[in-house]
């Protein structure tokens, strides 16, 4: 023992000794600007790392966690840089076509986070919701998962193979397991389109891939030729996308010469201001566009630019806030940084950037409690007709409106099924198909009787779920919705299902009673400030409180 600690002492000494002139030395020099002597002391630590860490590190290894960690301490969660396999993963992403689950993720305090699962993807199905953040996937913790690019590549696969997921979910006492079978994606970017009642069409945009512009175009020439006199443009549940079909989109509706967008950064390809190019394809076509916390980026941009220009009428939720542009620089070897470069402003010049950080819940419930206490803060602005608007955190709109909620009775019932979720989503679909092939001519407006509630019930309990009875007759409104959605989609496919799931939507309701007074999109603004004024009339007055600007 004092054989070592002989040999021992002097070593830390020299070593002491070495970084304190070291140090000194430096310092007199000014390190911290000097950038060649942080190289050496960068070339330094990594040498001693590699030859006598504790746990064998080999220098390349090395070199990629400095570069990983440099980016993650600019404190932005788009600044990542991408291998080969992560590109290629982004390309397919991008290009709409890809083998895996079908939902939108990113990180989100510190785990990966569904933001939205795709219309009629096994991930939907499966039943994850935006907010569920996935701490497993095949029994392999995500903790240290660094960036979205690996979530992505372990949670696509061949199709049909299957990839099991563990999920935590709101207020679940434990982690929900999930299992999903893989299927091959190929994404509509307009899933949903059609006319309702009083000569209103309905369009749902859930992406900006390479295909968006050119399907919004098609979708909105059907609807009227159809008859319809006004649109419903859907854009929930949409996280963004490519940033030029943003661009495109929002240009089809203005005329030509005016702002779409401008971006500004520190390199003068980052300073750019687009102009409208082709004129209104849809000249004094009446328009609302809703929007919720989940729908972000180019949704973003779109909701912004229509909004500034008076052109269409914003109904929902406050959106996300993402006013970043990232750009993708080739490196060597294959490699690319993707790097937000510059922040995006929409017409009239709001940065709609929210804070990093700030996520909202499943609901969206977080984001409107904190823009309701930050509105009477907000910059305000004012669109090409003098109309106020709100910068600061994502896009404001002009008529907020909240979505249907569960009863109480509702929210148990779904919380009773969380452990089993497997089986009941498993149970749901078996008994839509049974059911389908029992009645071949089945109609899309056909209505979930009680009997079909008793069937399924039973159906349920002997997949395995285990929910009592009471608690499956209190929710019998949620549970009708669901069933019913699932049969029309296995039967008629996705529009079909959109269509019963918008029946009950509040969101929809106003904005086709609007729609369907309006002849302009001017006479929609003056409905919509009468909507807004009967609102606030017959809201209850609270003392102390100053009403947060709409």
């Amino acid at each position: 023992m004092k054989m070592k600690r002989a040999i021992i002492a002097p070593v830390l000494v020299a070593t002491a000794a070495m970084a304190t002139g070291g140090w000194f030395l430096q310092k007199g020099l000014g390190q911290e600007h000097n950038v060649y002597a942080n190289a050496r002391l960068f070339e330094d630590v990594l040498r001693y790392a590699s030859e006598a860490f504790v746990d064998k590190k080999e220098p390349s290894e090395l070199y990629r966690m400095a570069i990983d960690g440099m980016l993650q301490e600019l404190g932005d969660p788009h600044t990542v840089l991408m291998s080969a396999k992560d590109y290629e993963s982004l390309r397919l992403q991008t290009e709409g076509d890809y083998g895996g689950i079908g939902v939108q993720i990113d990180k989100r305090n510190g785990w990966i986070t569904v933001i939205a699962p795709l219309p009629g993807t096994p991930g939907e199905r499966a039943g994850l919701r935006a907010g569920d953040q996935i701490i497993e996937v095949n029994g392999e913790s995500t903790k240290d998962w660094k960036t979205t690019e690996v979530a992505v590549e372990k949670l696509r696969g061949p199709k049909g193979s299957k990839v099991e997921l563990k999920i935590l979910r709101g207020d679940a006492e434990a982690p929900i397991p999930i299992s999903i079978t893989r299927a091959e994606i190929r994404l509509k970017a307009v899933p949903a389109k059609y006319v309702m009642g009083g000569d209103v069409g309905y369009i749902e945009l859930v992406s900006f891939s390479e295909t968006s512009a050119r399907e919004v175009k098609a979708g909105i020439e059907e609807l009227r030729a159809q008859g319809a006199k006004g649109i419903i443009f859907d854009l929930r549940r949409n996280p963004g996308g490519l940033l030029d079909q943003g661009i495109a989109i929002s240009d089809m509706f203005l005329k030509r010469g005016v702002v779409v967008s401008e971006t500004k950064g520190r390199t003068a390809e980052s300073n750019q201001r687009v102009m409208s190019r082709m004129g209104d394809q849809f000249p004094g076509l009446p328009m609302v566009v809703l929007i919720e916390p989940q729908s972000a980026s180019a949704s973003e941009i779109v909701a912004g630019a229509l909004q500034d220009h008076d052109r269409a009428l914003v109904l929902g939720r406050t959106t996300y806030g993402k006013g970043s542009v990232q750009t993708l620089i080739p490196l060597e070897d294959n490699f690319k940084l993707k790097m937000t470069t510059a922040r995006w402003y929409t017409p009239v010049g709001r940065s709609i950037q929210k804070p990093y950080g700030i996520d909202a819940g499943e609901s969206g419930e977080a984001a409107d409690t904190i823009d309701a206490a930050a509105d009477t803060v907000k910059p305000q602005y004012k669109t090409d007709s003098g109309r106020i608007v709100y910068g600061g955190g994502g896009i404001v709109p002009d008529v907020t409106l909240m979505p249907d909620t569960l009863t109480t009775d509702e929210q148990v019932y779904r919380r009773a099924l969380e452990q089993s979720l497997t089986q009941y989503i498993n149970a749901r679909l078996a008994y839509a198909v049974e059911f389908i092939r029992q009645n071949p001519t089945l109609t899309p407006e056909f209505e979930v009787t009680p009997a079909m509630l008793g069937a399924f019930y039973n159906k349920m309990t002997q997949a395995g779920v285990k929910v009592e009875r009471v608690q499956f007759d209190r929710a019998s409104r949620w549970v009708k919705r669901d069933i019913g959605v699932e049969i029309a989609f296995s039967k008629w496919g996705e529009e079909t299902a959109r269509k019963r799931v918008n029946a009950d939507d509040p969101q929809i309701t106003v904005a086709a009673d609007l729609l369907r007074k309006a002849t302009t999109p001017a006479s929609l603004f003056t409905l919509a400030e009468s909507f807004n004024a009967s609102r606030a009339a017959a809201a209850p007055k609270t003392a102390g409180k100053t009403p947060a600007p709409r």
